[in-house]
């Protein structure tokens, strides 16, 4: 049996339905991320495995016990919001202490586990300052030390690195996929950023429209989408659909086709392989990202960025070789 198991969850709100017929699970000690777009019920679907929103229908299993029934606070799952929700009059270390307070944990264990807490997010030094005093990246890190100081059975992060720039939220990430691993512990991310998705999970759970769609590691969804919407959310996929597919690739597909931008290859004679135009390029720091047309269909073509590499303007006539083992038929 999985440590964290969703059966047949449902959840609407009035006669608007957030989710139907959920089923996931998460391995003992397990990095599991519910990815999809804004609005697909995501974020409702983790507060309700932490209790925090009534479920209409279904089961929660932590460690082989439904949890539905009992209230958050003895649910032993902690939570990390996108927003931090520190307390603004109470230091670094009161702000961490204040789930153990709760839970009547003596004064000596508590400071011990607060010392303990603040060194893995590395914020020992700042345990006497207040949060306003503090940068938006060590906020979310008091947030998740708060969290972690309290030994949860399970954590759950909702969205907690997309208020941040780039460069704080990078090493965030890289910090919470060190700490889970180095404490073994049970771990549901809440993201729409594919590459989060991609760069920290065990597996991901693709959802859309309150239903998953796909799940799976982080390889099988890039390189073996099963539908449309995996293929084009994740990837840059090119789409097209049967009658294209068939006219640019000169074989005969019944449904669409996903084809990846890298598996497709630029050649300066524009008689090897299918003829194209360039429509425009864009600078992606290591990856020159070219828009093509060949013969009506448009298509993405992602060329290596070398330092020799050449730039093509919009209008050259270049030749495109496709990888045919990398095509995929997708519903």
């Amino acid at each position: 049996m999985s440590f964290l198991s969703v059966e047949t969850l449902n959840k609407s709100y009035g006669t608007t339905t957030v989710f139907q017929d959920i089923d996931f699970a998460a391995e003992r000690g397990e990095f599991v991320t519910l990815l999809g777009p804004s609005g697909c019920g995501k974020s409702t679907l983790l507060r309700c495995i932490a209790g925090l929103t009534a479920v209409d229908s279904g089961r929660i299993l932590l460690d082989g016990e439904d949890i539905v029934p009992k209230s958050p606070q003895k649910r032993g799952i902690a939570m990390v919001f996108q927003s931090y929700a520190l307390f603004p009059n109470m230091t670094v270390e009161q702000n961490v202490a204040f789930g153990l307070r709760m839970q009547k944990v003596p004064a000596a264990e508590s400071a011990q586990r607060v010392r303990e807490a603040l060194e893995m997010v590395e914020l020992g030094p700042l345990a006497a300052r207040y949060p306003h005093q503090l940068s938006g990246g060590q906020c979310q890190r008091v947030a998740l030390a708060r969290s972690l100081v309290t030994r949860p059975r399970l954590l759950l992060l909702d969205e907690p690195l997309s208020a941040l720039d780039a460069r704080i939220r990078k090493h965030l990430r890289e910090q919470i996929r060190r700490i889970q691993q180095e404490l073994k512990l049970t771990t549901v991310f809440v993201t729409h950023d594919q590459e989060e998705a991609l760069t920290l999970s065990d597996r991901i759970v693709l959802m859309n429209a309150g239903r998953i769609v796909q799940s799976g590691d982080a390889e099988t969804l890039y390189t073996a989408p099963e539908n449309a919407f995996a293929a084009g959310f994740i990837g840059n996929y090119n789409l097209l659909d049967a009658a294209q597919a068939t006219r640019l690739l000169d074989r005969p597909f019944r449904q669409q086709v996903a084809i990846r931008p890298e598996s497709l290859r630029l050649s300066v004679q524009p008689g090897e392989g299918i003829p194209v135009r360039v429509l425009s390029h864009s600078l992606l720091g290591n990856v020159i990202r070219y828009r093509v047309d060949a013969s009506g269909v448009e298509l993405t073509v992602d060329v290596l960025n070398r330092s020799a590499e050449r730039l093509y303007p919009a209008g050259t006539e270049l030749g495109l070789q496709v990888d045919i083992e990398s095509i995929r038929e997708v519903a």
